[in-house]
């Protein structure tokens, strides 16, 4: 199955993505990661209110296979978090970029947070080299 990853995203290589709308942005998961953990048992995130600094540990996600943290692609202040992937994280892979993000996060610096991200085109380069 060819997984997708949308050109309106920006990735990192540890496989997170952020959609920019405005000043704030949406953080989840990439397909790729969520196929190579399989079933997702444990998702933690911050709470609402709480800051994520670019670079650094926001959580963790749990699959039957591994345990993994999750990393900050920007930083700013969570205004919302996906209490329903909380609740039922098996469903995060059904919907990767809509209905299963992570976090929504007021942006500190617009400007320059996507300075060190990968294009849609880079990330899928990078994945489909690592199958290969």
């Amino acid at each position: 199955m060819a997984l997708e990853y949308p050109e309106d995203l920006r990735y990192l290589d540890s496989h997170e993505y952020v959609r920019l709308d405005g000043e704030i942005a949406t953080i989840g998961i990439s397909a790729f990661a969520l196929d190579e953990l399989g079933d997702i048992v444990f998702l933690e995130l911050p709470d609402v209110g709480d800051t994520v600094e670019k670079g650094e540990t926001f959580g963790s996600i749990e699959s039957v296979k591994a345990v993994e943290d999750l990393y900050a692609p920007i930083s700013g202040t969570v205004t919302d978090r996906n209490e329903e992937a909380i609740e039922s994280p098996e469903q995060l892979s059904e919907d990767p970029y809509g209905e299963g993000w992570l976090l929504k996060v007021r942006l500190d610096n617009p400007d320059d947070e996507l300075d060190e991200t990968l294009t849609a085109e880079e990330y899928r380069a990078q994945v489909e080299g690592d199958e290969a």
